[in-house]
């Protein structure tokens, strides 16, 4: 769909927020067409993850013995501006709560905010258009479940650019996607438990220019004291308590989810894909970028999903290599067992805690 005709009104609060429709615009321009796909070559990029995805999920159930349940998993191959339009529409979704709560009549006139908050959105979200190949959105409408985005010019970019085989290159990310929607698909709880993360971070946002003023005053004085705030991030500088014990928990869960799915991608892929550390390669040096693309990802975040990808998959690859997946997969009972933000960088502590 042509984001040109969403209506981005959506009759909620969240609309009042943000002019999401400069947002789409700006997103496709910052994120661009990418390379020249013809149509030949769409159709076969459609057809491999139509035919992927649920092969995928019986493999990763077979492994892994998580087995999701309602929709089967399946394909949408996008381009990058309607990967830009499907998350502004769930970025509208997570931020009606906070907009119910901060919205004002008199803020219906503050179009000057809300064009500098769409235009900020929009750019995030079309240089993050241009990295992504794959995702799965975890707060899709209930008709929707099971839908798994990938974005066309970009798995073509990095097919054509390494000069990878292109059927096991899609089977290989496919495995990944498939198996967040795995996760969710087999542990009910889960997505309550993400959704409860943000819904109570979002009860901490002030628009108090006295509370901001003591944050960023915080802030300051910490980096003069020394603290250690580099691996997190300056953006964990601003956040008051409440919200520093929310961003541990969040980026713990976080760690766990996209480490699970990379161990369970190179795990699959053993026997079924040739050459899974030259597809490891390639994508690590896809990630490489200039000093100053570097800047930008560490001011948005982008690097510390990186991070979360390498520490995540350690704790999952100790977990089970040592104790079994019948033992990792306590994880999945219940909140409780989810690992902590230390745990994550020490799986021998979550072994002893949950798995005894």
């Amino acid at each position: 769909m042509n984001a040109a005709d969403v209506d981005w009104s959506m009759g909620s609060k969240a609309a009042m927020l943000g002019d999401w429709a400069l947002a789409a615009d700006v997103g496709r321009r910052v994120a661009g067409p990418g390379i020249r796909v013809e149509a030949v070559e769409r159709a076969r990029i459609r057809e491999d993850f139509a035919e992927l995805v649920p092969e995928c999920e019986e493999l990763i159930a077979s492994f892994t013995g998580l087995h999701a349940e309602g929709f089967r998993s399946r394909a949408w191959v996008m381009s990058r501006g309607e990967w830009v339009s499907a998350n502004l529409r769930g970025i509208q979704r997570l931020l009606e709560p906070l907009a119910e709560r901060i919205v004002t009549p008199n803020q219906r006139r503050a179009e000057f905010r809300r064009k500098g908050l769409g235009a900020q959105v929009g750019v995030l979200l079309g240089y993050v258009s241009k990295k992504v190949l794959g995702q799965y959105d975890v707060f899709l409408p209930p008709d929707d479940e099971g839908l798994l985005y990938f974005v066309g010019p970009n798995v073509a970019e990095a097919e054509q650019r390494f000069g990878l085989p292109s059927r096991d290159f899609r089977f290989w990310i496919a495995v990944h996607e498939v198996c967040h929607r795995v996760q969710f698909g087999s542990t009910p709880w889960l997505r309550g438990h993400i959704a409860g993360l943000i819904e109570r971070y979002l009860r901490t946002v002030s628009l108090d220019s006295g509370e901001l003023a003591r944050q960023m005053r915080r802030a300051v004085d910490e980096i003069r004291s020394g603290s250690d705030w580099r691996g997190l991030g300056a953006f964990y500088l601003l956040l008051n308590d409440e919200q520093r014990v929310l961003f541990a928990e969040t980026q713990a869960v976080m760690s766990l989810l996209e480490g699970h799915a990379s161990f369970v991608m190179n795990r699959v892929a053993e026997g079924r894909v040739r050459d899974v550390d030259r597809l490891r390669r390639s994508l690590k040096e896809r990630r490489r970028s200039s000093t100053l693309e570097r800047s930008f990802q560490r001011a948005v975040g982008f690097d510390s999903k990186i991070k979360q990808y390498d520490a995540g998959e350690h704790f999952v690859a100790t977990i089970v290599d040592r104790a079994g997946m019948e033992a990792f997969n306590l994880v999945w009972q219940r909140s409780a067992n989810l690992p902590t933000f230390d745990e994550i960088a020490d799986p021998e502590r979550w072994l002893t805690r949950v798995a005894g």
